[in-house]
């Protein structure tokens, strides 16, 4: 250790130096020459620790360099590692590369796995293995080789427990316990400073209590049986609740604790204070401490409740009530203290009879009257909300709960008084309202209401109509429903706060709204406010009528629909529903006799007359139906193109071709550019098997009509039917992608993937989707017809650029359904079906992956859901709904004919 002797004054001259007290000089060690090292202490060089601001400044110096990419690193890249987008990019791009290379030969990978484990286990069999067969013929073994098997006996090698041996205890031994256990009572001749019995003693203590805990834990350990007898659940129940606090929490309840102390001293009538030291003391752990400084706090502080219950908290039960005794003695108006004081009780007669010792002091709490009516029978409660309600006459929620207790008469008398009480609150009208349609008075919520409305506004009460219109949907939805009061309610308050020109827009948001949440019978109510003041808007009635035919009675949408038909004459759409919800119901003459009425109303309108003919034809009166086609035919507003085509198509049905050529041929005369009696003629033609007219219908509506791919598609296919595929054929394909009005349709190479398996379709796909980058049917033909290896990326493309058609939906389903990925499949095509209902190609494929992979109650649900939406449209549905032999087969039938028949790879 450096030696540094404080500097002195200057002696005199002559004097003796005093060598010890001069200042060494720099860098001086004592003893040097002698081979002594020199060495240095903290107190020579000061505190080891850089200052807080110097670790303040190295700690803000690293979190500088800290980057999200290169982490703390300090190399060269340090100063220049922004991460930004396009670095993001690239590290995206390489994971997708890297996954992508990664699956190219999974399968490969993992076949190649399997057959070395499959290998390893043949060369490294397991020894169960080894035994199988002699497993196995242990099943044969009959009852008498099984006790023949000899025991072997005890062939353990370890060593026995040998078995404990209890021997009484002496009498000089229990003598000498007594004496070792007595308490000397006399002082030692040679002195206190001298331990007794030498300093062996000190050794026996030690071995004695070393013994004493030894069998302490011996009677905690486990048996002999194995079996504990130490709670491990609860051990370290208790060891999680031991919370080890740090230096700094420790200090910061030292702090808390002088600066409560200094509270306490300075204002001991505080009571805020006492309960503040006394939850600190309570986190610090020292529970002891906490309600010794509770109890001081209530004795110092009586006025405050707070104090009360904080020591009756901290305290067990008994000694709480005690606690809440003298709080309530000392506030005795006090209701939590009361209410604290119920709760400590132990049964619903002790709790009610601190709540009415409460309730003689503090009568206008309505916090103790609710207390103390749900802890007593209908007759107590009756009687103590009748006392309730002429002390705290202001709390309509005890007029009600005491009107709900009485009797009809009572209650209206109650209720009355309510009123009188509280002329404010709507709560009681609106239970007014109820009680009476509760008693059978249906009529009395369409006057209660009104008068509720206008005593509320003499009174100065705002009407909140979303807050009526709350209730309005509560009577609906309450137990048992009030219909009368939720109808009475709309009806007043529809019109409140709502301006002239947007009533109608309002009243049927509204009605949306409230049957989106389920509340039907607010909904018609609000229907109903607005055809009385719009009767003449059929948009309002087709939405009634859409609603009682979801949640009404089949009479309801009835009675509605004609009351329609009256109010709106020349409406069509509604003529048709009310003619079908009676075809619907079996009743055949109902439906005539609306269409009758219709046709008076309406004599030039194209579909009551169609509308007509339906009838007749699906009761099978196929002259009624042809009288009615005729007689359209003959009346020129209504003698349309699709009038001709469907008389064409009952002659069709009905196996005369000869008039439904005749029918055709003038139809076309009169309407040369209706491609679906063009079409119709040319399959005429193909079922006599008369190519040349068929070929001459065909080509007269391609150059009538050359917007419309299926009359193309139609002339290629009769082509590939005569077996002229590589000339004819090709050459009706081309002339339709050439004359496209939809692209996609005339783009779809299908025709030539039927006649050449060549790679010739995919690059017929890209070239028709160079010309028609966004056409759904053609990215999923461009799916359909990649290789396997390429189906995935194709559908990915294909969801990029049409995400929500239908036909992309359902090829990406087919996909997942090679793949055995049920659930996906599944999911994929409902989503299909639910963006085109329309399309019954989606449902027969939906229907066949149910039966193939579904329950029969899943087969049944998706026939009843494609039933309601009647697909008109699809391929492979047309071909099998227009089939004349399918013109009578029920839908259901007709779905499951087509799921049958249907491919997983045809087109879509």
């Amino acid at each position: 250790m450096a030696l540094r002797a404080p500097s002195r004054a200057p002696q005199a001259p002559g004097a003796k130096i005093d060598f010890n007290a001069l200042k060494p000089p720099p860098g001086y060690v004592a003893g040097l020459g002698r081979g002594a090292s020199g060495f240095t202490t903290r107190s020579d060089i000061g505190p080891s620790m850089p200052a807080p601001e110097a670790q303040a400044e190295n700690k803000e110096d690293d979190e500088s360099k800290f980057d999200e990419f290169l982490g703390n690193d300090a190399g060269a890249l340090a100063a220049t590692g922004a991460y930004d987008d396009e670095d993001r990019e690239a590290d995206e791009v390489w994971e997708k590369l890297d996954e992508r290379m990664d699956e190219r030969r999974k399968a490969q990978r993992e076949q190649r796995m399997k057959e070395e484990l499959d290998k390893f286990r043949m060369s490294n069999p397991k020894i169960g293995d080894l035994f199988k067969d002699l497993k196995r013929g242990l099943a044969d073994l009959d009852t008498s080789a099984w006790e023949g098997i000899p025991d072997i006996g005890d062939t353990t090698v370890k060593r026995q427990k040998r078995s404990e041996i209890f021997t009484p205890a002496p009498d000089s031994l229990l003598a000498a316990a007594a004496g070792a256990s007595a308490t000397a009572t006399a002082l030692d001749a040679r002195g206190g400073l001298e331990t007794p019995g030498g300093a062996s003693s000190l050794t026996a203590v030690g071995a004695g209590r070393s013994t004493v805990v030894q069998l302490k834990l011996d009677r905690i350990s486990d048996s002999v049986s194995g079996q504990t007898v130490v709670d491990p659940k609860g051990y370290l129940t208790d060891l999680k609740s031991v919370a080890l606090k740090s230096d700094a929490e420790i200090s910061d309840i030292k702090k808390a604790r002088l600066l409560l102390k200094s509270v306490i001293r300075t204002n001991p009538r505080h009571g805020p204070g006492w309960v503040a030291a006394a939850r600190l003391e309570e986190v610090a752990g020292k529970l002891p401490a906490a309600r010794e400084l509770a109890l001081k706090g209530a004795e110092m502080a009586p006025g405050y409740a707070d104090v009360w219950l904080e020591a009756a908290r901290l305290h067990p039960p008994e000694t709480a009530k005690a606690v809440l005794a003298r709080g309530v003695a000392a506030l005795p108006e006090s209701v939590p203290l009361w209410l604290a004081a119920a709760r400590l009780e132990g049964s619903d007669e002790a709790r009610k009879r601190v709540l009415l010792r409460a309730l003689e002091r503090v009568p206008q709490s309505v916090r103790l009257w609710r207390a103390a009516v749900e802890l007593s029978d209908e007759d107590d409660a009756r009687i103590l909300l009748s006392r309730a309600v002429e002390c705290c006459p202001q709390h309509v929620e005890l007029w009600l709960a005491l009107a709900r207790l009485e009797t009809h008469k009572n209650a209206q008398k109650v209720l009355n008084r309510a009123r009188q009480a509280v002329p404010t609150s709507a709560e009681v009208w609106v239970t007014a309202s109820k009680l009476e349609e509760a008693a059978g008075a249906a009529e009395a919520p369409a006057k209660i209401v009104p008068r509720a409305l206008k005593s509320l506004a003499a009174n100065g009460v705002v009407i909140d109509r979303d807050w009526w219109l709350r209730e309005a949907e509560a009577a609906e939805r309450a137990a048992p429903p009030f219909p009368a009061t939720c109808r009475a309610i709309v009806a007043a308050v529809v019109g409140v706060g709502v301006e002239e020109a947007d009533r109608k827009r309002t009243w049927v948001a509204d009605a949306e709204e409230a049957l989106r949440r389920g509340a039907v019978e607010t909904a018609r109510a609000l229907y109903a406010a607005a055809l009385a003041a719009y009767p003449g808007k059929k948009s309002i009635w087709r939405a009634a009528a859409e609603l009682e035919r979801a949640h009404g009675s089949p009479e309801a949408v009835d009675a509605l629909l004609r009351r329609a038909v009256q109010y709106c004459p020349g409406a069509e759409v509604l003529w048709l529903m009310a003619a079908k919800e009676r075809w619907r119901a079996g009743d055949v003459g109902g439906a005539r006799a609306v269409l009758e009425e219709a046709f008076a109303r309406n004599p030039d309108s194209e579909e009551i007359w169609l509308a007509a003919f339906k009838v007749e034809r699906e009761a099978r009166e196929v002259e009624r139906a042809r009288l009615i086609l005729a007689r359209a035919r003959e009346h020129e507003p209504a003698s349309t193109a699709r009038v001709w085509m469907k008389s064409a198509a009952l002659e069709r049905e009905a196996g005369d071709a000869a008039a439904e050529r005749a029918l055709l041929a003038e139809g076309l005369r009169r309407f040369p550019d209706s491609w679906k009696m063009h079409l119709m003629l040319g399959q005429e033609a193909e079922r006599r098997g008369d190519a040349p007219a068929a070929r001459a219908a065909y080509a007269a509506g391609t150059r009538l009509c050359p917007r419309v791919p299926t009359v193309w598609v139609a002339a290629a296919r009769l082509e590939e039917g005569q077996g002229a595929f590589r000339a004819r054929a090709r050459c009706w394909s081309r002339r339709a992608c050439a004359t496209r009005a939809r692209p996609s349709s005339g783009w779809r190479p299908r025709a030539p993937r039927r006649g050449r398996a060549t790679p010739r379709p995919p690059r017929r796909c890209s070239r028709a989707l160079q010309e028609c980058p966004d056409a759904g049917a053609l990215w999923a033909e461009a799916v359909r017809v990649a290789s396997r290896a390429t189906r995935k990326s194709r559908s990915v493309d294909a969801l990029k650029r049409c995400n929500d058609d239908p036909a992309v939906v359902a090829a990406v389903a087919r996909l997942f359904w090679d793949d055995r990925k049920v659930d996906k499949a599944r999911a994929w095509l409902e989503r299909a079906v639910t963006l085109a209902p329309d399309v019954g190609d989606f449902w027969a494929l939906l229907l066949k992956f149910e039966a193939a992979h579904g329950t029969p109650a899943r087969q049944e649900d998706v026939l009843r859901r494609a039933a309601a939406a009647e697909p008109r449209h699809g391929e492979r549905w047309q071909a099998v709904a227009k089939d004349p032999a399918n013109a009578f087969v029920p839908f259901e039938a007709l779905l499951k004919k087509l799921a049958s028949v249907i491919d997983t790879e045809a087109p879509m």
